[in-house]
């Protein structure tokens, strides 16, 4: 072959190879964030929008981001008053068996020791004690493995879908030689997927946000002015005065065993945005996990939501939506009544993308008649339904919870009163609309003759 052929090929080889990367879509930024993890995601506490997500829905190992359950059922059963702060616990012998083990975190917890609720908790939250926990499982529920039936039923309260707990901490079963609950095997893991787990502790931190008060301790001393004084310096090394510190990083928990590898749920709070972050099984660049894995991956997810989006105003208060700015009445004063927002409509959304929103109206069924009206009595400010948004160009990521944008959305209520009718205008209507009905069928027939 002549030389100047080989020359045409290659010409038209690196045209064609050339045209053809033109053609191919560019980078997400979220495929950018290239998180090295089993699995990932990323949520704006508040509304519960996605952000970036990464094999979010495979049940995977937790280790102890098991214990943020373990944390919403004591401080339920502290707000219904069922277990109390200052109450005592008195050690049994599985949790003092456990408390002993110096390769499992670990407060030491004496045989015949009385702890307080409040003590065991903040071992549990700052120094993730394994011990201290089953020790909660017990004041709650009798057993831990009672306990562990409450926080699968939780979990399905809670609108979890990927998961199973088997024990109160997130330990390997077999960890707990032969003292692991009754009900599971030895072999028998707690798992959740990375959706779920970010689910929890949203639920966690909306419902219960005191718990950020003590997960956001860097350090404390466990029975201090004793001879069993422990120094726990938290395990979420993100905290700001620790090694990894970040600005505005309060939470959650951490999680390692063999089986789940380096876990963490983060949340930080900057300007008034949150956001929660949760890595499964993270590695590092050489594909190893570590400390600084899990932590270097969820700082990479949240410089990208701190840089990337904000909360904006979509709807202003007092919104009235084009078309369905009235409802009609029936059996009042009035034969309609104007609805508005209650309140601005606020909504996390990636800078300079506001206008991608459009407003969706959504009535309650449940307020109106078969032919789509409200009746009368009706009172200002009554709710009768919701405003939301929806992207006009499809978003490939959507919201934390099935109810979707539960969290972006605000109450639609009428503007004014409507009395109900007195009987005589009620009569009055009837005839008139008897009439009107009848003149409607006379001229109908009437044209039908021409």
């Amino acid at each position: 072959m002549k030389r100047s052929t080989v020359q045409k090929y290659v010409a038209y080889l690196l045209i064609f190879l050339l045209s053809f990367s033109l053609v191919q879509k560019p980078a997400s930024a979220e495929d950018a964030l290239n998180i090295k993890a089993d699995a990932a995601i990323l949520v704006e506490a508040s509304t519960g929008k996605i952000l970036y997500e990464k094999n979010s829905d495979t049940a995977l190992g937790v280790a102890s981001m098991t214990k943020m359950m373990t944390e919403y059922l004591l401080l339920e059963a502290i707000k219904e008053g069922n277990v109390k702060w200052d109450q005592k616990y008195n050690v049994s012998e599985v949790v003092y068996k456990v408390s002993q083990d110096t390769s499992l975190s670990n407060v030491p917890l004496r045989a015949d020791g009385q702890y307080t609720i409040k003590e065991l908790y903040e071992a549990m939250a700052i120094y993730s004690a394994n011990a201290a926990t089953m020790a909660i499982a017990e004041t709650i529920a009798g057993s831990e493995a009672n306990f562990v039936k409450m926080m699968n039923e939780k979990a399905e309260e809670l609108g979890l879908e990927n998961y199973k707990f088997v024990n109160s901490s997130g330990l390997n079963n077999r960890d707990l030689k032969g003292m692991h609950p009754e009900g599971s095997g030895p072999e028998d893991e707690n798992v959740m997927s990375a959706k779920d787990t970010a689910k929890l502790a949203s639920s966690l931190i909306q419902d219960f946000p005191e718990v950020l008060d003590t997960s956001s301790i860097e350090k404390k001393k466990f029975r201090e002015g004793t001879e069993d004084v422990t120094n726990m310096e938290n395990w979420n090394w993100m905290l700001p005065g620790l090694v990894y510190g970040y600005e505005g990083m309060d939470g959650l928990k951490t999680g390692t065993t063999d089986f789940a590898g380096y876990c963490f749920t983060g949340t930080a709070e900057r300007d008034g945005m949150r956001y929660i972050t949760v890595v499964m099984n993270a590695k590092d660049s050489s594909g190893s996990g570590s400390y600084e894995a899990r932590f270097g991956e969820t700082q990479k997810m949240l410089d990208f939501a701190f840089s990337n989006f904000s909360m904006e105003e979509i709807l202003p208060a007092n919104y009235k939506v084009k078309g369905h700015k009235t409802l009609p009445v029936v059996k009042g004063k009035e034969k309609k009544v104007t609805i508005q927002t209650k309140e601005p409509l606020k909504m996390v959304v990636r800078n300079g993308a506001k206008d991608n929103y459009k407003p969706k109206l959504v009535l309650d069924k449940k307020k109106l008649t078969d032919e789509k009206e409200l009746t009368a009595p009706i009172k200002e400010g009554e709710k009768v339904g919701y405003i939301t948004v929806e992207a006009k160009e499809k978003e490939s990521l959507g919201f934390l919870f099935e109810n979707g944008t539960k969290g972006a959305q605000v109450p639609v209520v009428t503007e004014e009163k409507v009395e109900k009718a007195n009987w005589f205008i009620l009569s009055m209507r009837a005839v008139g609309g008897f009439f009107g009905d009848l003149w409607d069928t006379i001229t109908s027939t009437v044209k039908g003759w021409f």
